[in-house]
């Protein structure tokens, strides 16, 4: 067997430092990430890039919870960890040199932080290991990419064409043909797990925001003798949907739901019929009595009658759609269209991690 394990954006400290995130993180590391690589022997993880969220400051409590959850018990462990600088793990846009995880990792030594392009041993293979490329190693990234021997490469790479969220594809970054010497190429950056030809985005290990829903989060398994990427999924979910429809269900059924399963998670309770205002009431009561984090019941937001189908229901609770879908109608302008869904974007991501969980 000659397995590594790779896994890449987590974001430790996103939603504004929340804890009930961090609990999240933790019981994916505890119940699905270590179980995996002790049941497997893994020795070795590749980390590609965003380890931390915030790019300027880091939050003590946030600092503290990931070194117990996750780079302390690697090290304990005796796994070797190679860990690129992505663009969250930057203080300057222009440069890598100023880097979190370069600096509040030192007690271990067991990390190898990459913050320069680089080509390095892994087990029998070489692999071409590329940080966030930025202004400052833009020439460097790219004379690596073409003269390296690896046929790997892994990177936090902005590759124009692939999904930053699922549907919504990336209109800027790199051409795909700066990578076609590679046989396989696994990078971090986008969130949505995706692949086409020899490009895999591996995505992130857990969700972050309702724009995650329902869209498969995990870490990965690579064999180095057979180029074999096994995904190994994350059971656990933070944003759940709750159809609420009592012409088809009966009253028993509503009243006996478990709703156990939303206790301390985000949910979007969906109505579609409520003919029994008393009934919904006492299931609403019966749901916040588990205690999620927030609820949010959309109700009237569109014309969910006899027949919608189920991709008309997910419009409801899909900003990132809604904004598209709002621009696109923005006839009478002259303003570039793609440009401004790019910052829409980047306006509702920021909002996201402004609010507080």
């Amino acid at each position: 067997m000659n397995k590594i394990a790779i896994i890449t954006d987590q974001h430790f400290g996103s939603r504004n430092d929340s804890p009930n995130f961090l609990d999240y993180y933790e019981k994916f590391y505890e119940e699905t990430f270590f179980p995996k690589l002790l049941a497997e022997g893994i020795k070795t993880l590749l980390v590609l890039g965003d380890t931390f969220d915030r790019r300027k400051y880091i939050n003590f409590f946030t600092l503290k919870r990931a070194k117990e959850m996750f780079f302390s018990k690697l090290h304990r462990h005796g796994i070797q960890v190679h860990m690129l600088v992505g663009n969250h793990d930057t203080y300057f846009k222009n440069t890598n040199e100023v880097n979190s995880v370069a600096l509040l990792s030192t007690e271990f030594d067991n990390i190898n932080v990459i913050d320069h392009p680089s080509t390095i041993p892994i087990g029998n293979k070489l692999i071409c290991m590329m940080p966030w490329i930025c202004a400052e190693n833009y020439d460097d990234s790219m004379n690596e990419l073409q003269s390296t021997r690896a046929r790997i490469c892994m990177g936090h790479f902005e590759i124009s064409g692939f999904a930053m969220h699922r549907g919504m594809p990336s209109e800027e970054g790199l051409h795909r043909d700066i990578f076609k010497r590679f046989g396989i190429v696994m990078s971090g950056h986008y969130h949505h797990r995706s692949n086409s030809g020899n490009i895999h985005y591996l995505g992130n290990p857990y969700e972050l925001t309702w724009s995650d829903y329902d869209d498969p989060r995990g870490f990965h398994l690579f064999d180095l003798d057979t180029n074999d990427l096994e995904f190994i999924v994350n059971p656990n979910r933070m944003f759940h949907r709750v159809v609420y429809d009592d012409t088809v269900e009966s009253v028993d059924e509503i009243n006996t739901k478990d709703l156990s399963v939303y206790k301390e998670v985000f949910v979007k309770l969906v109505v579609v019929n409520k003919s029994n205002p008393v009934l919904f009431d006492k299931f609403i009561e019966r749901l916040y009595a588990v205690s999620p984090l927030d609820v949010t019941i959309i109700e009237d937001a569109i014309d969910l009658t006899e027949g919608v189908e189920d991709d008309r229901i997910d419009e409801a609770e899909d900003t990132l759609t809604t904004i598209n879908k709002f621009v696109d109608a923005v006839t009478e302008t002259n303003i570039d269209i793609k440009k401004l869904k790019n910052v829409m974007r980047e306006l509702y991501v920021e909002a996201l991690n402004l609010e507080q969980a």
